[in-house]
Protein backbone atom coordinates (compact mmCIF):
# COMPACT_ATOMS: atom_id res chain seq x y z
CA UNK A 1 0.00 0.00 0.00
CA UNK A 2 1.24 3.84 -0.67
CA UNK A 3 0.08 6.75 -0.59
CA UNK A 4 1.05 10.74 -1.25
CA UNK A 5 -0.30 14.26 0.14
CA UNK A 6 0.90 17.44 -1.18
CA UNK A 7 0.54 21.39 -0.67
CA UNK A 8 1.88 24.10 -2.39
CA UNK A 9 0.30 26.44 0.18
CA UNK A 10 -2.42 27.47 2.14
CA UNK A 11 -3.73 31.09 1.13
CA UNK A 12 -5.39 30.71 -1.97
CA UNK A 13 -8.22 33.08 -3.05
CA UNK A 14 -11.21 32.93 -4.73
CA UNK A 15 -11.49 34.91 -8.40
CA UNK A 16 -7.93 34.00 -8.62
CA UNK A 17 -6.91 31.30 -11.49
CA UNK A 18 -4.90 28.41 -10.29
CA UNK A 19 -5.51 26.05 -13.35
CA UNK A 20 -1.39 25.67 -13.63
CA UNK A 21 -0.76 25.01 -10.05
CA UNK A 22 -3.99 22.13 -10.62
CA UNK A 23 -2.02 20.63 -13.57
CA UNK A 24 0.98 21.21 -12.34
CA UNK A 25 0.24 18.98 -8.90
CA UNK A 26 -1.16 16.75 -10.43
CA UNK A 27 1.60 16.03 -12.89
CA UNK A 28 3.26 16.04 -9.14
CA UNK A 29 1.72 13.15 -8.01
CA UNK A 30 1.45 11.20 -11.06
CA UNK A 31 5.52 11.27 -11.12
CA UNK A 32 5.64 9.92 -7.30
CA UNK A 33 3.11 7.38 -7.97
CA UNK A 34 5.41 6.12 -10.50
CA UNK A 35 8.08 5.95 -8.32
CA UNK A 36 6.37 4.42 -5.52
CA UNK A 37 5.02 1.49 -7.66
CA UNK A 38 8.83 1.26 -8.46
CA UNK A 39 9.59 0.67 -4.54
CA UNK A 40 11.56 3.87 -4.05
CA UNK A 41 11.38 4.60 -0.18
CA UNK A 42 9.59 7.26 1.18
CA UNK A 43 11.71 10.00 2.06
CA UNK A 44 12.99 9.92 -1.30
CA UNK A 45 9.49 10.52 -2.75
CA UNK A 46 9.35 13.30 -0.70
CA UNK A 47 12.19 14.82 -1.52
CA UNK A 48 11.57 15.31 -4.98
CA UNK A 49 8.21 15.76 -4.40
CA UNK A 50 9.25 19.00 -2.87
CA UNK A 51 12.09 19.80 -5.00
CA UNK A 52 9.60 19.78 -8.29
CA UNK A 53 7.91 22.55 -6.27
CA UNK A 54 10.29 24.26 -5.53
CA UNK A 55 11.80 24.31 -9.09
CA UNK A 56 8.08 25.46 -10.56
CA UNK A 57 8.16 28.75 -9.68
CA UNK A 58 4.51 28.93 -9.18
CA UNK A 59 4.71 28.47 -4.83
CA UNK A 60 6.14 30.81 -2.23
CA UNK A 61 9.41 27.93 -2.24
CA UNK A 62 12.58 27.58 -3.93
CA UNK A 63 12.14 29.53 -7.59
CA UNK A 64 8.91 31.42 -6.22
CA UNK A 65 10.78 32.97 -3.33
CA UNK A 66 10.20 37.27 -2.95
CA UNK A 67 12.93 39.13 -1.25
CA UNK A 68 13.07 40.24 2.52
CA UNK A 69 13.37 43.61 3.69
CA UNK A 70 17.02 44.03 2.67
CA UNK A 71 16.19 42.83 -0.42
CA UNK A 72 17.43 39.12 0.19
CA UNK A 73 16.45 35.97 -0.63
CA UNK A 74 16.30 33.47 2.47
CA UNK A 75 14.62 30.18 2.12
CA UNK A 76 13.74 27.65 4.78
CA UNK A 77 13.18 23.72 4.64
CA UNK A 78 12.89 20.40 6.69
CA UNK A 79 11.92 16.54 6.44
CA UNK A 80 12.11 14.39 8.67
CA UNK A 81 12.24 10.14 8.35
CA UNK A 82 9.60 8.36 10.55
CA UNK A 83 11.00 4.83 10.59
CA UNK A 84 13.98 6.60 12.30
CA UNK A 85 12.91 10.45 13.25
CA UNK A 86 15.91 11.54 11.24
CA UNK A 87 15.47 15.17 10.73
CA UNK A 88 17.28 17.73 8.53
CA UNK A 89 16.73 21.47 8.02
CA UNK A 90 18.28 24.75 6.97
CA UNK A 91 17.17 27.98 7.77
CA UNK A 92 17.70 31.87 6.05
CA UNK A 93 19.51 30.13 3.19
CA UNK A 94 20.43 31.91 0.89
CA UNK A 95 22.35 31.69 -2.69
CA UNK A 96 21.10 27.93 -3.76
CA UNK A 97 18.28 26.36 -5.90
CA UNK A 98 16.92 24.00 -3.61
CA UNK A 99 16.86 24.31 0.20
CA UNK A 100 14.79 20.66 0.44
CA UNK A 101 18.60 19.25 -1.34
CA UNK A 102 20.37 20.80 1.60
CA UNK A 103 18.11 19.68 4.52
CA UNK A 104 18.37 16.48 3.24
CA UNK A 105 22.65 17.03 3.09
CA UNK A 106 21.88 17.99 7.15
CA UNK A 107 20.48 14.94 7.60
CA UNK A 108 22.53 12.48 5.91
CA UNK A 109 26.01 14.12 6.24
CA UNK A 110 26.14 15.83 9.92
CA UNK A 111 25.38 14.90 13.03
CA UNK A 112 22.94 17.88 13.62
CA UNK A 113 19.25 18.39 12.41
CA UNK A 114 19.21 22.26 11.38
CA UNK A 115 22.10 24.62 10.23
CA UNK A 116 21.20 28.71 9.62
CA UNK A 117 22.23 31.54 8.03
CA UNK A 118 26.03 32.19 6.48
CA UNK A 119 26.60 28.42 8.17
CA UNK A 120 24.25 26.55 5.65
CA UNK A 121 25.19 28.38 2.40
CA UNK A 122 28.55 27.46 3.61
CA UNK A 123 27.78 24.04 3.95
CA UNK A 124 25.76 23.83 0.76
CA UNK A 125 28.65 24.53 -1.51
CA UNK A 126 30.65 22.34 0.59
CA UNK A 127 27.76 19.61 -0.66
CA UNK A 128 27.98 20.61 -4.26
CA UNK A 129 24.72 21.71 -4.37
CA UNK A 130 23.34 23.86 -7.25
CA UNK A 131 23.92 27.57 -7.05
CA UNK A 132 21.41 30.52 -8.52
CA UNK A 133 23.52 32.75 -10.37
CA UNK A 134 21.30 35.40 -11.46
CA UNK A 135 18.95 35.87 -8.78
CA UNK A 136 16.74 38.40 -10.09
CA UNK A 137 16.44 36.23 -13.87
CA UNK A 138 15.82 33.00 -11.59
CA UNK A 139 13.16 33.35 -8.92
CA UNK A 140 9.42 34.35 -9.82
CA UNK A 141 7.97 36.31 -6.60
CA UNK A 142 4.72 33.89 -6.99
CA UNK A 143 2.04 33.98 -4.70
CA UNK A 144 1.05 37.80 -5.31
CA UNK A 145 -2.75 36.95 -6.13
CA UNK A 146 -3.34 34.98 -3.00
CA UNK A 147 -4.54 36.43 0.01
CA UNK A 148 -1.51 36.45 1.83
CA UNK A 149 0.18 38.80 -0.01
CA UNK A 150 0.68 42.49 1.24
CA UNK A 151 -1.08 44.63 2.80
CA UNK A 152 -3.21 41.67 4.22
CA UNK A 153 -0.33 42.02 7.28
CA UNK A 154 1.90 38.84 8.15
CA UNK A 155 1.85 36.59 4.86
CA UNK A 156 3.10 33.53 4.13
CA UNK A 157 3.60 30.67 1.83
CA UNK A 158 5.11 27.19 2.03
CA UNK A 159 4.94 23.68 0.12
CA UNK A 160 5.15 19.89 1.45
CA UNK A 161 4.77 16.38 1.00
CA UNK A 162 3.85 13.39 2.74
CA UNK A 163 4.97 9.92 1.60
CA UNK A 164 3.79 6.28 2.76
CA UNK A 165 5.96 3.83 0.96
CA UNK A 166 4.96 0.16 -0.03
CA UNK A 167 7.38 -1.15 3.17
CA UNK A 168 5.05 0.83 5.40
CA UNK A 169 7.35 4.19 6.03
CA UNK A 170 6.42 7.60 6.56
CA UNK A 171 8.22 10.96 5.64
CA UNK A 172 7.60 14.46 5.23
CA UNK A 173 9.09 17.24 3.79
CA UNK A 174 8.68 21.16 3.66
CA UNK A 175 9.86 24.00 1.94
CA UNK A 176 9.46 27.88 2.24
CA UNK A 177 10.61 31.02 0.95
CA UNK A 178 8.93 32.78 4.28
CA UNK A 179 6.33 35.56 4.79
CA UNK A 180 5.96 38.29 2.91
CA UNK A 181 8.51 41.46 3.08
CA UNK A 182 9.82 39.78 5.85
CA UNK A 183 12.73 40.85 8.21
CA UNK A 184 16.04 39.58 7.71
CA UNK A 185 17.18 36.58 9.42
CA UNK A 186 13.24 36.03 10.06
CA UNK A 187 12.42 32.53 10.55
CA UNK A 188 9.01 30.27 10.65
CA UNK A 189 8.14 27.04 11.18
CA UNK A 190 8.95 25.44 8.19
CA UNK A 191 12.72 24.28 9.07
CA UNK A 192 11.52 23.52 12.61
CA UNK A 193 10.50 19.78 13.24
CA UNK A 194 7.91 19.38 15.40
CA UNK A 195 6.46 22.84 13.76
CA UNK A 196 6.43 22.90 10.15
CA UNK A 197 7.32 18.59 9.71
CA UNK A 198 7.47 15.51 11.38
CA UNK A 199 7.44 12.18 10.76
CA UNK A 200 7.31 9.27 12.51
CA UNK A 201 5.69 5.41 12.65
CA UNK A 202 2.18 6.64 13.02
CA UNK A 203 1.82 9.97 11.01
CA UNK A 204 3.61 12.14 8.68
CA UNK A 205 2.60 15.84 8.94
CA UNK A 206 3.36 18.97 6.35
CA UNK A 207 2.24 22.84 7.73
CA UNK A 208 1.39 25.65 5.61
CA UNK A 209 0.24 29.14 7.30
CA UNK A 210 1.41 31.96 9.72
CA UNK A 211 4.48 30.31 10.86
CA UNK A 212 4.63 32.21 14.13
CA UNK A 213 1.47 30.61 15.36
CA UNK A 214 2.13 27.14 14.02
CA UNK A 215 5.77 27.23 16.21
CA UNK A 216 3.67 27.84 18.88
CA UNK A 217 1.05 24.91 18.56
CA UNK A 218 3.77 22.88 17.73
CA UNK A 219 1.28 21.96 15.11
CA UNK A 220 2.72 19.13 13.45
CA UNK A 221 3.72 17.04 16.04
CA UNK A 222 0.55 18.28 17.74
CA UNK A 223 -1.29 16.55 15.34
CA UNK A 224 0.85 13.05 15.80
CA UNK A 225 0.20 13.43 19.83
CA UNK A 226 -3.23 13.46 18.72
CA UNK A 227 -3.37 10.49 16.30
CA UNK A 228 -0.88 8.72 19.24
CA UNK A 229 -3.72 9.69 22.20
CA UNK A 230 -6.30 7.64 20.20
CA UNK A 231 -8.04 10.57 17.94
CA UNK A 232 -8.25 9.74 13.98
CA UNK A 233 -5.89 11.32 11.98
CA UNK A 234 -9.11 13.49 10.69
CA UNK A 235 -9.91 14.63 14.45
CA UNK A 236 -6.69 15.39 15.06
CA UNK A 237 -5.80 17.51 12.05
CA UNK A 238 -8.47 19.20 12.31
CA UNK A 239 -7.75 20.31 16.50
CA UNK A 240 -4.76 21.03 15.47
CA UNK A 241 -5.90 23.88 13.03
CA UNK A 242 -8.62 25.11 15.67
CA UNK A 243 -5.61 25.81 17.89
CA UNK A 244 -4.14 27.53 15.63
CA UNK A 245 -7.10 29.61 14.62
CA UNK A 246 -7.74 30.14 18.52
CA UNK A 247 -3.97 31.83 18.54
CA UNK A 248 -5.21 34.04 16.15
CA UNK A 249 -3.30 32.54 12.97
CA UNK A 250 -4.18 30.95 9.39
CA UNK A 251 -3.50 28.08 7.22
CA UNK A 252 -4.02 24.25 7.08
CA UNK A 253 -1.61 21.08 7.16
CA UNK A 254 -1.06 17.66 4.98
CA UNK A 255 -0.89 14.55 7.31
CA UNK A 256 -1.02 11.12 6.41
CA UNK A 257 -1.14 8.34 8.65
CA UNK A 258 0.22 4.36 8.50
CA UNK A 259 -2.99 3.31 7.28
CA UNK A 260 -3.38 5.73 4.35
CA UNK A 261 -5.86 7.73 6.04
CA UNK A 262 -5.69 11.75 4.49
CA UNK A 263 -6.21 14.61 6.32
CA UNK A 264 -6.21 18.42 4.51
CA UNK A 265 -7.58 20.66 6.84
CA UNK A 266 -7.22 24.27 6.95
CA UNK A 267 -8.98 27.84 7.89
CA UNK A 268 -7.60 30.10 5.02
CA UNK A 269 -9.93 30.53 2.14
CA UNK A 270 -8.10 27.89 0.10
CA UNK A 271 -5.30 25.77 -0.15
CA UNK A 272 -3.54 24.21 -2.89
CA UNK A 273 -3.14 20.21 -2.19
CA UNK A 274 -3.16 17.04 -4.11
CA UNK A 275 -3.12 13.31 -2.99
CA UNK A 276 -2.92 10.07 -4.12
CA UNK A 277 -4.91 7.57 -2.03
CA UNK A 278 -4.35 3.84 -1.12
CA UNK A 279 -6.78 2.68 -4.06
CA UNK A 280 -4.69 4.71 -6.59
CA UNK A 281 -7.06 7.56 -7.01
CA UNK A 282 -5.71 11.07 -7.29
CA UNK A 283 -7.25 14.34 -6.42
CA UNK A 284 -6.08 17.72 -6.40
CA UNK A 285 -8.13 20.73 -4.67
CA UNK A 286 -7.65 24.42 -3.65
CA UNK A 287 -11.34 24.99 -2.40
CA UNK A 288 -13.10 22.05 -1.70
CA UNK A 289 -12.90 20.84 1.56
Amino acid sequence: MTALILHGGAGARRGVNYDREVVHMREVVEAMKARLDAGAPALDVAVEAVVRLEDSGLYVAGRGASPNLAGAYELDASLMDGPTRRAGAVAALQGFRNPIRAARAVMDRTPHVLLAGEGAALFAAEQGLEPIGDEPAWFTHAGQGDDNHPPKGLSHGTVGCCVLDRDGRLAAATSTAGVFGKAPGRVGDTPIPGAGSWADARVAVSATGVGEYFIRAAACVQTAWRVAAGQSLAEAARATIDDVGSLGGDGGLIALDRDGNLAQPYNSEGMKRAWLTPAGEIGVEVFGR
